[in-house]
């Protein structure tokens, strides 16, 4: 790979920004350090600002975890931007025997509308067909049928109506729109991310940590994860922390339809479960497996998830100690806190889409980095959280919204770091693949982009099938 350069992080930059966020001490900034091939991830927005930042934080909390465990010292960072820029493009790089995933279905796309544009998301067949219902269309009905019945109607018309039907489908707006739109607002009034200690309202008592890991290499090691996520951000954050070695369990309802392409590249380290929680002896098998984990990570829609009881404060009388991550689409405030989203869907809401595009057609982020950026400050705030329990216990609660990390990018970002928009240096994007067999079948893919010195280079399994692993935690080892 690139020789990595010495780089002191200010304060003020994309990675001092999101250092402060996760309460990190500023002193340790001096640790990080970059290079790599220039001019990756062009936009008008500062993406790759974002997608270094996150990444810089997510190996700085995992180098500050591996030091306080073992009691060494933090270990120095190391930010290519060739492996970011690779990772962030993760699910575009994979190759199953040669076989590149499907990534949007025909009918998730942007649509002219009367007055506008709109943004559809139809990827599982259930929102698909919630989409054709919604527009009074037959099952069937195609991306042509579809096209003439929304060039009729508002945006704004069509985005309600859809999620009415339980269906995804959001109107463009502008910059100047969405922040004084009421969830816009909302947004804009909270912070990157929340960190927080909680407790129930009875008194508990810290549970003890995880035994510690018999090296440096692996901060998260012998730390159980339930991965109750989906697409992208939260199996992103869980795929970083199988990496660092814990034992990540994905639960997937069966009901549910999921892709296996999406997990063939998310699901790298983590083994797959299918548990429905409605179920009474599902339901018996997952507490018996919350009763023993230390991090339960959920990107489920709020509130799905607490009406089985899932909510912070009665996580943290149950399983004293565990740590809580939330990540949703819009945050869990304002009017749209309920609403399902997608990085596709907020870079739309959001004004991210006005701002790529032009008088011809709304334009999009050069990749997902709502979702990637997201998941790498999902999973430094998780290992920011297990660092804080290491000194003084207790429960904790992670949030964060796409929504969040898309005003930061436009805000916050966009104040420091200018936008990279020329073209990039000679890049060769193979230097930072890799390929090995699986029961999938051979696969290409995009390497960890988190480094630290002396920190794993790859993740210890390929992913496997959905849901063909035993709902068991690993047996502990000496």
């Amino acid at each position: 790979m690139t020789d990595v350069t010495a780089v002191t992080e200010a304060p003020d930059s994309g990675a001092g920004q999101a250092w402060a966020a996760l309460g990190g001490d500023p002193a340790l900034l001096d640790r990080v350090g970059g290079g790599g091939p220039a001019g990756l991830l062009p936009a008008r927005l500062p993406v790759m600002e974002l997608a270094r930042s996150t990444v810089a934080v997510c190996a700085l909390a995992a180098a500050e975890l591996a030091a306080c465990r073992t009691g060494g010292a933090v270990q120095r960072v190391r930010v290519d931007d060739g492996a970011v820029a690779t990772a962030f493009l993760s699910e575009r790089h994979l190759r199953v025997d040669g076989r590149a995933p499907t990534t949007f279905a025909p009918l998730s796309r942007f649509w002219r509308t009367a007055d506008g544009w709109v943004r559809t998301h139809a990827n599982y067949p259930h929102h698909r067909a919630r989409l054709l219902a919604a527009l009074g269309l037959a099952a069937d009905a195609g991306a042509d049928t579809a096209a003439a019945v929304l060039a009729e109607r508002r945006a704004v018309e069509v985005e309600e109506t859809v999620y009415a039907a339980g269906g995804l489908a959001v109107a463009l707006r502008t910059p100047r729109q969405w922040a004084a739109h009421e969830q816009g607002a909302a947004i804009a009034a909270r912070p990157l991310l929340t960190l927080d200690r909680t407790e129930g309202p009875a008194a508990v008592v810290p549970r003890r940590s995880a035994p510690l890991p018999t090296s440096p290499l692996l901060p998260a090691a012998g730390l159980r994860v339930l991965d109750l996520t989906r697409v992208l951000a939260g199996p992103v954050a869980t795929r970083t922390l199988a990496l660092l070695g814990a034992d990540v369990l994905r639960i997937d309802a069966p009901q549910l339809p999921e892709s296996q392409d999406a997990h063939n590249d998310t699901g790298f380290g983590k083994r797959s479960v299918s548990l429905d929680l409605g179920d009474r002896a599902d339901r018996a098998t997952f507490d018996e497996l919350l009763a023993a984990a230390d991090v339960l990570v959920t990107g489920y829609r709020p509130g799905s998830l607490e009406a089985y009881g899932l909510t912070p404060e009665e996580l943290a009388v149950r399983r004293p100690g565990l740590v809580l991550a939330q990540v949703s689409a819009w945050g869990r405030y304002g009017p749209w806190q309920e609403r399902r989203g997608f990085d596709s869907l907020v870079q739309v809401a959001t004004g991210i889409a006005a701002a790529e595009g032009d008088a011809a057609a709304p334009g999009a982020l050069p990749a997902q980095a709502l979702d990637h950026g997201t998941g790498y400050l999902l999973a430094a705030g998780v290992l920011r959280a297990l660092t804080g329990q290491h000194h003084d216990g207790g429960s904790r609660l992670l949030r964060l919204a796409l929504g969040q990390t898309a005003h930061w990018l436009c805000d916050g970002l966009a104040q420091q770091a200018p936008a990279d928009a020329g073209a990039s240096q000679p890049y060769d994007a193979e230097t930072y693949l890799a390929a090995t067999d699986s029961a999938l079948g051979r696969l290409r893919y995009a390497l960890p982009p988190v480094a630290f010195a002396g920190g794993p280079a790859d993740w210890s399994r390929p992913p496997g099938r959905l849901g063909a692993d035993e709902p068991k935690w690993r047996a502990a080892t000496a």
